[in-house]
């Protein structure tokens, strides 16, 4: 229970559009839905989306690689504001994998609270966790300029190189 009170409290008080669930449950966001959030759906770096306003597919690969280090490729997206896209992304590597898109803030105290609790579930639209050889997709609407964050919260992923930056810009 303390666990649970934790999250929680957590959760909700970052100001997030966070939820209590499993990463698992990442491969389909393309429905647009976010159970449980009513008027909250919209985070900083955007919201949920429909396959159907998606205007290009970005290919996503996360790897590691022979000197130890763990990567995405492409190591940066950018994007306009107002864009919807399907992320496809694959893990093409020997352990699991997530990809988390928000702020930079948000994603490291996510980050510091996944090495306290490893086993931490999520259901959150902004992120996916794939087993090795899986491929799952997010459709995601960018609303507002500025850089974000996309990264792997798994702990020592992100210290090995898992991350990257979003740009979402007009020009």
């Amino acid at each position: 229970m303390k666990l649970t009170a934790l999250t929680t409290a957590f959760l909700f008080g970052a100001g997030t559009a966070m939820a209590a669930g499993s990463h698992a449950g990442g491969h389909g966001h393309d429905d647009g839905q976010m159970a449980g959030h009513g008027h909250a759906d919209m985070m900083q770096v955007g919201q949920p989306g429909t396959l159907e306003e998606a205007s290009r597919t970005i290919e996503i690969t996360m790897r590691e690689t022979s000197d130890g280090g763990m990567l995405f490729e492409p190591g940066d997206l950018n994007f306009k504001p107002g864009e919807t896209v399907r992320l496809r992304i694959h893990n093409a590597g020997e352990v699991d994998h997530e990809f988390v898109m928000d702020t930079h803030e948000n994603n490291e105290e996510h980050r510091k609270l996944m090495q306290k609790f490893p086993e931490m579930e999520h259901d959150d639209p902004n992120a996916i966790r794939l087993a090795p050889g899986e491929t799952g997709d997010i459709v995601w609407s960018f609303a507002n300029t500025g850089t974000f964050q996309f990264a792997c919260l798994i702990p020592g992923h992100m210290e090995a190189g898992m991350h990257g930056p979003i740009h979402v810009q007009s020009n």
